[in-house]
Parts: C-alpha cells; structure tokens; sequence
C-alpha cells in the first residue's frame, strides 16, 4: 500500500510547536501562566513572535497547551511507569507515591510539580485556564482515589474507610513537601513526608514491608 506523501511544513511545525511548549511548561513553574508571553517565548526558544502567535493564537491558548503538555509530562512520568511494573493493590500506590516524589524531588519541571505550583497561581481565577488546571489535578486524584480503594478491596488496607479523605491528606503532604522544598532549598521535606505517608498507610493496616517502598528505587 502505498503511503501518503509527508507533509514537511506539518512535521515542522509540530516539532516547532513543542519546542515551544517545553519553553512555556518551564517557564509557567517559576514565573507562573500569567508570566508565559508571546515575546519571552520567542527569545527563549529562538523563534519569530510572529511564528509563535500563528502556532497558538492568543496568550490562553498558549496557556491551554502548557497545561496539555504538562499533563502529558506527569502521566508520562507517574502514573504511566507506576501502572506499567506494578500490579493493583497497595504495591502500586506506594508506587505512584514514589514517582511523584521523585518527580518533584528530580525537578522535572524547574519550579517543581507543575500543578502545585498552577493550582495556586489560578485559585481565584475563573475561566477555561482554571477549568484545564482543575481537570488535570482531578484525574490525578481519581486515580490515587481508585487505587486505594482497589487495595481496601483486596484486604491490603483492611481500616479504610473514606478513600477520597485519605488522598485529600496524601495530596496535602506531597503539595507541601515540593513547596517546602523549593522554599527552603532542602531534601528534607521529602524525607519528612516520605515518613508521614509511610506511617499513615500502616495505621490503616498497610504492610510495612510494601509501605517501606516509598521514596525507594523499588517504588
């Protein structure tokens, strides 16, 4: 069968697209969305302001496809390994604990967790880039939330009983450990929340010996 011809101008202007939005996700952690302008784009990435502005159209698309790629990146870089060497239960929650750990701790992103960082940047700000950053942090705790209750079901936590309150205290001590980190300048907020999640899970009848996996290799 013969295959359609490659269309160049596409494929240039794909790769030129997220060059720019690696720019952009980058940006967005230290100086925040509202920082993100068509012309700091343009000297940072090495591309014309008008080049930029005919890929995304206006400062909230551009906004609206940091946000894209930045979940693309935290899927890509927690959930997706954390489900691809873990079976459900507890094992694969320590997991995804571990890697978005690591993912902060290793600053994928300059300014830390993407959406810690958006969270609070778009709190009082209504509107379509609010509605996305909500979106993303939801899906995130859905499936925190369901894999929890799946290891509740399989006995590996036999005293849970609210999933959704305990990732709303899960959530709390990772948000607080990337900002104590970043304020401070220290490792130590990981440790410390690292230790704070470890002894949570095993009130609620965790294993330890699966629980001391967390901030571990091991994941």
């Amino acid at each position: 069968m013969t295959q359609p011809p490659l269309d160049r101008r596409r494929v240039r202007g794909d790769e030129s697209r997220r060059a720019v939005l690696d720019h952009a996700v980058q940006t967005a952690t230290v100086d925040g969305l509202e920082g993100l302008t068509i012309g700091r784009l343009a000297d940072a990435s090495g591309h014309s302001k008008s080049g930029i502005a005919t890929l995304f159209g206006s400062k909230e698309q551009l906004q609206l496809a940091a946000v894209a790629a930045a979940r693309e990146v935290f899927i890509d870089t927690v959930t997706t390994p954390a489900r691809a060497r873990t079976p459900r239960g507890l094992v694969r929650v320590c997991a995804l604990l571990t890697d978005w750990l690591t993912y902060s701790r290793e600053r994928v992103f300059r300014g830390g967790c993407f959406f810690a960082a958006a969270s609070v940047e778009y709190a009082a700000k209504p509107g379509a880039v609010r509605d996305a950053i909500v979106a993303a942090d939801q899906e995130w705790e859905d499936y925190l939330t369901i894999s929890l209750e799946r290891a509740a079901a399989a006995g590996e936590l036999p005293l849970l009983d609210d999933a959704r309150q305990l990732t709303f205290e899960i959530v709390s001590l990772l948000e607080s450990a990337n900002t104590r980190s970043l304020l401070h300048e220290s490792a130590e907020p990981y440790e410390r929340a690292e230790s704070a999640l470890r002894s949570r899970l095993i009130a609620l009848g965790g294993d330890p010996a699966l629980v001391a996996r967390i901030g571990s290799a091991a994941g």
